[in-house]
């Protein structure tokens, strides 16, 4: 006579659709691989909420031939009775198909995967052999802790690139305003002093504050490519600007202190509008931060104490157009670099 029946259940944590919701919303691909009856893994995948759980793939009829591998794990979401080494040759079928591949894991059974994963993600409570070849590793054991870690992965990645974006604008004009009044014997068009004048105001407080943005858009390959198509152009055109209005200046009667002042201002004013390019999409937070720094400089210039410890002479009046004229036309040819270099789909 029975004297009991006894179910088992695996439970799924209340939280678990939610996160693989959002994670399926960020753009990606959710592969359920276990151990277990192909059956009883799609049951829990539909209870946590998974698209396309209806039935398990049983990973005996997985084929051997890895491009008809491909085909399986692009048709099928889950997969049951999957081996170590199903589970790591799953995990290079897709990476040959161009995937990004994170694994998460905790037993010994998916070391192997978890290895050969572009991001291995182990469970602080797994296994010692599973920790160590994870590249990340839950403490808390919280699968809700990964959206988290994903925004701040993409913060600290985008906002790499628009402080690279900066420095490296930075270093073009500087290299070809030091080649061009090589070549003509010019005097350097900037004091020590100015330059740090700059630096802070177009790079280094701007530059503080990016690199803090919050910012969980899609990080999307090209890095460098992409960095050099717009610092490049941005540094020429603020370096060409520059040289221009100084020599022009220069020239006239305007005496080298004023020449350089001039220089200075609009080497600033399309400093400033790089910093403009580089923050879009243009929050409060980031038109204020830019608007800051111009008011800084424009407070600079009204301070007799701050003009004479940084060396600056107001430029004579016959000179404004010049200097308005160059500002302005380096501004518009930063601001059009996105739009003739940068390819918005990279």
């Amino acid at each position: 006579t029975p004297l009991a029946f006894v179910l088992l259940e695996d439970t799924v944590k209340p939280d678990a659709p939610e996160i693989l919701g959002y994670l399926a919303d960020q753009g990606i691909t959710l592969k359920v691989i276990s151990g277990d009856h192909p059956s009883t893994v799609a049951a829990v995948a539909r209870r946590a909420g998974i698209a396309n759980a209806d039935t398990g793939f049983d990973a005996r009829d997985l084929p051997q031939d890895p491009e008809e591998l491909v085909k399986v794990l692009a048709n099928h979401t889950v997969f049951g009775r999957v081996t170590p080494h199903q589970k790591r040759a799953m995990v290079a079928a897709l990476q040959s198909s161009g995937h990004t591949v994170a694994m998460t894991g905790d037993g010994v059974n998916d070391v192997l995967a978890l290895k050969d994963a572009d991001m291995g993600i182990a469970m602080g409570s797994g296994s010692s052999a599973t920790r160590a070849v994870a590249q990340l590793v839950l403490l808390d054991d919280r699968f809700a802790t990964l959206p988290r870690v994903l925004s701040e992965g993409r913060r600290v990645i985008n906002n790499i690139e628009r402080v690279a974006n900066l420095f490296i604008t930075k270093a073009t004009y500087a290299v070809l305003l030091t080649a061009l009044v090589g070549l003509l014997g010019s005097p350097f068009p900037f004091l020590p002093k100015q330059l740090t004048l700059i630096g802070t105001f177009s790079i280094g407080l701007p530059g503080f504050f990016l690199a803090l943005a919050p910012d969980t858009s899609l990080v999307r390959p090209g890095f460098l490519p992409r960095v050099l198509r717009f610092s490049l152009p941005a540094g020429v055109a603020a370096g060409l600007a520059t040289f221009v209005g100084y020599e022009i200046v220069r020239a006239s009667s305007a005496t080298l202190d004023e020449a350089r002042t001039a220089a200075t201002i609009i080497l600033l004013a399309t400093g400033l509008s790089i910093l403009l390019s580089i923050s879009r999409p243009l929050l409060r937070w980031k038109v204020a931060l830019v608007a800051a720094m111009g008011l800084a400089y424009v407070g600079i210039m009204l301070s007799a104490s701050a003009r004479e410890f940084f060396e600056l002479a107001s430029p004579p009046t016959s000179m404004w157009w010049v200097i308005a004229l160059c500002a302005g036309l380096g501004s518009l040819a930063v601001a059009l670099v996105p739009r003739f270099f940068v390819n918005p789909q990279e």
